[in-house]
Order: structure tokens, then sequence, then C-alpha cells
């Protein structure tokens, strides 16, 4: 049945992977879904979520049975290789599940060196990212090109912070300060889909607190490709994953750290 993917180089595969995911999901979304909760009412889960990790990592540990896996939903496989996979099959799942269109299928390889690819696909805008390590981030099979250096203050935010924990003033203060010196913040509730739109230029600069592996290495990649930046730093004992044009990251990191 992975005839047609047999062939297929790392990159084009996980293009392949993400578009099928993304796919798949679209269509359970379309015959119904239901929901059950995992950490809080707004953190759900859904048999699309289980079904579309069930089909990359199925295909992955058919084509590249000595390459460890890890997914969101719990697939998991150890690395003979030194190579893992990283599976969201639905990034922004509650967006996914209210109808809204922001959310995506994204997939991440990580070796011994570090990060190798990232995949983002986000079907409510046919919009298939690709980018990592000699491979410069496209969009769509097209080029995003270099990202022009610019300050927080000229660019747009991205970030995200639950409201349960904004009475934690260890997390409320530095984050109010470091949103306070862009041009505008926005909050999209997808990981992948934000740092997609940083590769891409869309959005300046990216930051959120204790990031999953899932949510960070595929826009990572795309983003680090695009010739942008991404750091993670630690403050007042929670780690926050910062991502973008290298000024605005570098803003945002001072002020984290104030």
């Amino acid at each position: 049945m992975d005839d047609h993917l047999a062939d297929l180089d790392d990159a084009a595969l996980a293009a392949t992977l993400t578009r099928d995911a993304a796919r798949l999901a679209a269509r359970m979304r379309a015959e119904g879904l239901q929901a059950q909760h995992k950490t809080s009412i707004s953190d759900v889960v859904t048999a699309a979520d289980h079904a579309a990790e069930e089909l990359v990592a199925g295909t992955l540990a058919r084509l590249r049975p000595d390459d460890g896996i890890v997914g969101e939903e719990g697939a998991e496989a150890e690395s003979r290789s030194g190579r893992t996979w990283v599976i969201d099959p639905v990034d922004g799942t509650y967006n996914f599940l209210s109808g809204l269109g922001t959310w995506c299928s994204a997939l991440a390889l990580r070796d011994r060196a570090g990060l190798v690819l990232g995949a983002v696909h986000q079907p409510a805008v046919d919009e298939a990212w690709l980018g990592g390590r000699d491979l410069p981030t496209t969009l769509n099979d097209s080029p995003v090109g270099d990202l022009a250096d610019l300050p927080l203050a000229e660019v747009a935010m991205a970030t995200y912070l639950h409201p349960a924990r904004l009475p934690d003033a260890t997390l409320r203060e530095p984050w109010l300060a470091a949103i306070e010196g862009a041009a505008t913040v926005r909050m999209f509730g997808s990981g992948s889909c934000d740092l997609a739109a940083v590769a891409a230029g869309r959005i300046g600069v990216w930051a959120q607190q204790a990031v999953p592996e899932w949510d960070w290495l595929p826009g990572a990649a795309l983003v680090t490709a695009a010739g942008g930046r991404t750091e993670q730093v630690e403050v007042r004992g929670h780690v926050w994953n910062v991502a973008g044009r290298s000024t605005a990251v570098e803003q945002v990191l001072a002020a984290l750290q104030s």
C-alpha cells in the first residue's frame, strides 16, 4: 500500500505524510466528530487526531523501520538509527473541532546533530510548508526567501498563554513584558501554524511557554531554514520558546528576563 512512497526521500515523504494526515482529519471532521477533554475544556482530542497519527506513524514504521517515532497522541518507537520523527497529527485541535481554519498537520525529523527538517500542511488555506537543514523553506514548493531583520516594535508577535495560567506571576509578568514591545499581538492557537507564518514573514516573532517538541520542532525547522532565529530560555522556572527575526527574538528574550 506504500509502493508510491517507498522511493521518496525524507523531505518528500514528510510533505506527503502531512498532506495525507491533514486531508484525513478534514474528511473525518466533515463526517462529524466528538471530542474528549485532556487537561482542560480547551485541551481536546478527537478520533481524527488518533487516526491521522496512526496513518503517519504506521507509514513511517514500514518505510523507516530503524527510525524512532514520538507522537502527541502516544505513538512511540525507539530509534535504532539515531533519527526520530516527531508527529503532531492535528495541531490546533480546538480550532479544528470548532470549525476554524488555523490548524495543521505537522511533522519533524531530528537526529543526533539536531533538527533535520519540518513539514506543515494547513488544509484550510491549502498551504504546504517544508524546510530544514540544507533545505531552504518553501511554501507550496516556492522558496519563501530569507527573513529580513526587524525590531520587535515593527512586527506582529504571535503568542499564547492559557487563561488559567494568568494568575501565576512567574508566567504573567515575563509574558506581559515581552508582548508590550510588539507592534501588535495575535493568538491563533496553533504553534506550527504560527511558526509557518513566522517563516513567511507574516508574523515577526513568536513566543510561548512549556512547548512540547511536536508543537515546536516542525515550525522551528521552517523558521531556521528561512534565516530566522530559534531560542529556548528558562525564566523563573519556566522554559520559553522564541522564534523569528533575529533582533525581535533578542528583544523578546531580554524582555522575558527583565
